[in-house]
C-alpha cells in the first residue's frame, strides 16, 4: 500500500457512512458501507485478506472516497443509491434495471388511478413494479370493470366542481364514471371507492368481500335494493377474480418468499408476493456479480434492490439464509413500513420450506431463461464458456481449450494425452497421445515437461496462436512444471491452469493455495468432461 494511502485510511473518521473504491482511472469499482468507516476500510488492507475475491479487489484499489452518515440506515439506503447510479464492478448489481410499470394512484380529492414508469414524490401510492405488463394490464382491466374511477387526467376538486369548469363525459352516459367533475359523486364516497381498488391492489381481497357484504345488507335494510344488487354484482365478480389466485398457506399473514438462482455472473430473483394466504404476484429480479460472492451478500443486495422500490412490505419474508446485515435490513424495512418486519429462514420441512422450494424452481426457470438470453446474444455460443470465464478469472473466452494428462502403466511406456474442446465441445480429430521419450520411471513433473515442450515448441514454429486456456491434469507441481516451459518458449500472454483430483480444485500460477469452483456451476461439468 502507498505512503498516501495509508495516511487517508488513517484520517478515516470513526463514524457510520459508505466508502467508494477507486481504481488507476478513477472509476468507482466498489461501494459499501460500515457503522464505523475508518474500521471496515482499514479490514480489506490487512497483510492477510479474507477471500480471494477481496485479493483481486484491493490489488485494483488506488484511492477511495467516503461519505459520513448521521445513522446506519442512512447509510444503507445512500450505498444502495449509489450502487444503481455507478454499477461498480465488484458489487453485486441490478443488470436489468429498466423502468418497470406501477400502477399509480394519485394524491388529490378524487385520485387517478393508471399505469406509469415514472415515480413523483408527490404523496401518490404506487403499486408494483410490474415485470408482467400483461399482468398489470388484467388488473386495470378488472379494476376499471369492477370501480367507477374517473379516467380524465384533470385535476379536480370543490373549487373546480362549483365553477362548472369541467362536464361530465361519455364514461358517465356509458355507467363508467360517477361523474366526480360535476359534483355527482361525493369526495368521501369516492375516497371509499379508491381504498378499495387499493385493496385489490394490496391482495386484501377477501377484506374487500367482507366489506362489501356489510354495504349490501345496509343498502338492503334500507330498501335501496338497486344499490345492493350492484354491489353484489361486484363481490361475484371479485370472487370469480380471486379464485383464479391459487391458495398456498393455511395462515392469512402477508409474506413474499424470495430465492435466488446463481451461475457464473448471473443471478436470477425471483420474489412471490402471497397476501391473505393466496399468491397474488410474481416479480423478478436480474443480478449480476463480477466475482464470486457470498450468498448472504446476495440476499442482502436483492433486498435492497427490490424493496427499495415502492413496493408493499410484508409482516414476513422467507429467505434460504440470513442476509448480510441483517439488524440493519430490519430495521430499514421497519422505518419504510407501518408494520414490524421478520425474516424466517426454514430449516425444517414446514409450508415455509415448501414454498421457498416452489420459489426456488421459478428462480431457475428465470436463471435458465437468461442464459438462453444470452446464447442468443453471443451466437448460440455455450452459456457453460461465459461460466468458465467467470469461475476461472479468465480475460477471454476460452473457445479453445487443450487439457494434458500423464498416464502411467506398468509395463508400458508412460503416455500422455491432449484432448481439445472448442466451444465447449470435443474435438477428437485433434485428440493427440505422447509417448514419453526423455524421463526415465514415473516421473509426471518431468514427464509434464517433455509434452508441454513437444505440443507448443512445434506450435511456435508454425507461426500458431495458443489456445485461450491450456490445463493440465494435477496440482502445484504439474502446474509449475508446464509454466516454467511456456516461459522457456517464450511466451508471455497465455492462460493455464492446473486441476487437481478434487475436481473443483483449481490451481493458478503464482497462488499457492487451491481456489474451488461452486459444485452448481455449468463450468465444472465442463472441466469433468476435459
Amino acid at each position: 500500500m502507498n505512503t498516501n494511502l495509508k495516511n487517508k485510511i488513517s484520517a478515516i473518521p470513526a463514524l457510520p457512512g459508505i466508502y467508494q473504491f477507486l481504481n488507476s482511472e478513477g472509476k468507482i469499482i466498489y461501494i459499501g458501507k460500515a457503522i464505523n468507516l475508518r474500521s471496515r476500510v482499514q479490514s480489506y488492507f490487512r497483510s492477510k485478506v479474507d477471500s480471494p475475491k477481496t485479493q483481486v479487489l484491493v490489488e485494483k484499489v488506488v484511492d477511495f472516497e467516503i461519505i459520513a452518515t448521521e445513522n446506519e440506515i442512512e447509510a444503507l439506503v445512500l450505498e444502495n443509491n449509489l450502487i444503481k447510479k455507478h454499477k461498480p464492478r465488484y458489487n453485486v448489481n441490478l443488470k436489468d434495471d429498466k423502468s418497470y410499470p406501477y400502477i399509480r394512484v394519485t394524491k388529490e380529492p378524487y385520485p387517478q388511478i393508471f399505469p406509469t414508469r415514472d415515480i413523483v414524490q408527490d404523496g401518490s401510492k404506487y403499486f408494483g413494479p410490474y415485470t408482467d405488463v400483461k399482468s398489470m394490464k388484467n388488473s386495470l382491466r378488472m379494476i376499471t370493470k369492477l370501480f367507477k374511477i374517473r379516467s380524465c387526467t384533470y385535476f379536480i376538486d370543490q373549487n373546480v366542481i362549483d365553477q362548472k369548469k369541467i362536464k361530465v363525459c361519455l364514461d358517465y352516459h356509458i355507467k363508467k364514471c360517477d361523474g366526480p367533475c360535476e359534483g355527482l359523486i361525493s369526495e368521501i364516497e369516492y375516497g371509499k371507492m379508491v381504498s378499495q381498488v387499493i385493496k385489490v391492489l394490496r391482495g386484501k381481497t377477501s377484506d374487500l368481500i367482507d366489506e362489501l357484504k356489510t354495504e349490501m345488507n345496509e343498502a338492503s335494510s334500507n330498501l335501496k335494493f338497486e344499490k345492493a344488487a350492484a354491489i353484489r354484482d361486484r363481490i361475484d365478480q371479485l370472487r370469480v377474480y380471486t379464485e383464479k389466485q391459487k391458495i398456498v398457506t393455511n395462515d392469512f399473514d402477508d409474506k413474499d418468499i424470495i430465492s435466488v438462482a446463481i451461475e457464473a455472473k448471473d443471478v436470477a430473483c425471483t420474489i412471490l408476493n402471497i397476501r391473505s394466504g393466496r399468491l397474488v404476484g410474481k416479480r423478478q429480479l436480474k443480478l449480476s456479480v463480477e466475482v464470486d460472492e457470498d450468498l448472504n451478500k446476495i440476499y442482502s443486495s436483492a433486498l435492497k434492490f427490490y424493496y427499495g422500490e415502492y413496493v408493499e412490505i410484508p409482516k414476513t419474508i422467507i429467505l434460504e439464509t440470513v442476509p448480510d446485515d441483517d439488524e440493519a435490513l430490519l430495521a430499514w424495512l421497519n422505518s419504510k413500513s407501518d408494520r414490524k418486519v421478520n425474516f424466517i429462514i426454514p430449516k425444517i420441512q414446514s409450508e415455509a420450506k415448501s414454498l421457498l422450494h416452489m420459489c426456488k424452481q421459478n428462480a431457475i426457470l428465470q436463471l435458465k431463461d437468461i442464459q438462453l438470453q444470452k446464447m442468443k446474444k453471443d451466437g448460440n455460443l455455450p452459456y457453460v464458456l461465459s461460466s468458465l470465464k467467470r469461475d476461472l478469472r479468465l480475460s477471454n473466452l476460452p473457445r479453445k481449450i487443450e487439457c494434458f494428462d500423464i498416464s502411467n502403466l506398468q509395463g508400458t511406456d508412460t503416455v500422455a494425452s491432449q484432448v481439445v474442446f472448442i466451444d465447449g465441445k470435443p474435438k477428437k480429430s485433434l485428440y493427440r497421445k505422447y509417448i514419453i521419450k526423455s524421463v526415465d520411471g514415473p516421473d509426471d513433473f518431468a514427464s509434464m515437461q517433455e509434452v508441454i515442450e513437444r505440443r507448443y515448441s512445434k506450435l511456435k514454429e508454425e507461426n500458431e496462436p495458443l489456445p485461450d486456456l491450456i490445463m493440465v491434469d494435477g496440482g502445484k507441481g504439474q502446474l509449475s512444471s508446464a509454466v516454467e516451459i511456456l516461459e522457456n518458449l517464450g511466451f508471455k500472454n497465455y492462460q493455464i491452469i492446473g486441476l487437481a483430483k478434487r475436481l473443483e480444485e483449481v490451481f493458478f500460477p503464482g497462488i499457492s493455495e487451491a481456489q474451488t469452483i461452486p459444485k452448481t456451476s455449468s463450468s465444472l461439468k465442463l472441466l469433468q468432461h476435459l
